[in-house]
């Protein structure tokens, strides 16, 4: 994972820029032929292409066909484009209609859809966002996945840890399916392939008294996979216990409430 991070530019122009509130007159003469929108689509797509580490403003400023210096009276710098550019997919993501679902199975959406975004754009699980990008994206992003909880009698502060806690799954599984399709695109060999090549030379050089849980468990889980990691059964399997643990929570408020008679704590 990179040093990438959010809100690491200046906090006023990158607002600025996030609301569109550029406070720009229009000035007399030729107007710029591209605007934000274009600069942070063009960036996503070198993102989606190359990776993060391709999108620099020279480049940016090739994929439209202007000079680089265009590009700043638009946008100051990387920094802030990188805020634009997260907020632009919290936009456009793909939500999951989930009225009328139970809570568990609303969670389970908002979940599924950050993986989705995360499928699409690897590259957004690798920056950091404890500080995120306040832009109508995120918010309506934020306010649309608290939702999720509706009726758990969660309090708002727990309702926020929640929410961050799926999200965090998320992110990380999303880093590791990310690694994982990389190993396969940087190998000759695909996943099986692999496994069926190292199993019989690991079985004759490891002696299998010495490690034997490992060695049972080992073999168990990699001939259940056809790999050493399957990152859809961890998905999956990650999933139904962060459920579950949610579901602890939410239950021992339901309990709190029945022993004292009042609203859930």
């Amino acid at each position: 994972m990179g040093d990438d991070r959010s809100s690491a530019g200046d906090p006023a122009r990158t607002l600025a820029l996030l609301w569109r509130h550029t406070g720009h007159r229009t000035r007399p003469g030729p107007q710029p032929g591209r605007s934000v929108d274009d600069v942070v689509t063009a960036a996503v797509a070198i993102a989606d292409d190359d990776g993060l580490e391709a999108v620099t403003m020279r480049r940016v400023a090739q994929h439209l066909n202007v000079a680089p210096m265009t590009l700043y009276t638009h946008v100051p710098g990387k920094a802030e484009l990188l805020d634009l550019m997260l907020d632009d997919l919290y936009r456009r993501m793909d939500v999951t209609d989930t009225a009328g679902m139970p809570w568990r199975d609303r969670v389970a959406a908002v979940a599924g859809d950050n993986r989705l975004l995360f499928r699409r754009h690897p590259w957004a699980a690798t920056v950091s966002t404890v500080r995120p990008p306040l832009g109508p994206g995120l918010l309506a992003k934020y306010d649309r996945e608290l939702r999720a909880f509706d009726g758990t009698g969660l309090d708002d502060v727990d309702r926020d840890s929640a929410l961050t806690f799926v999200l965090n799954f998320v992110r990380i599984t999303a880093l590791a399916e990310a690694e994982t399709v990389a190993a396969r695109r940087g190998s000759a060999m695909d996943d099986q392939q692999w496994w069926d090549a190292n199993q019989p030379l690991l079985a004759q050089l490891v002696d299998e008294t010495a490690f034997p849980v490992a060695s049972r468990v080992g073999t168990a889980a990699g001939q259940a996979h056809a790999a050493a990691y399957d990152p859809d059964d961890a998905y999956r399997f990650g999933l139904r216990r962060v459920l579950d643990g949610l579901a602890a929570v939410i239950e021992r408020n339901d309990l709190d409430s029945d022993d004292s008679g009042g609203a859930p704590r």
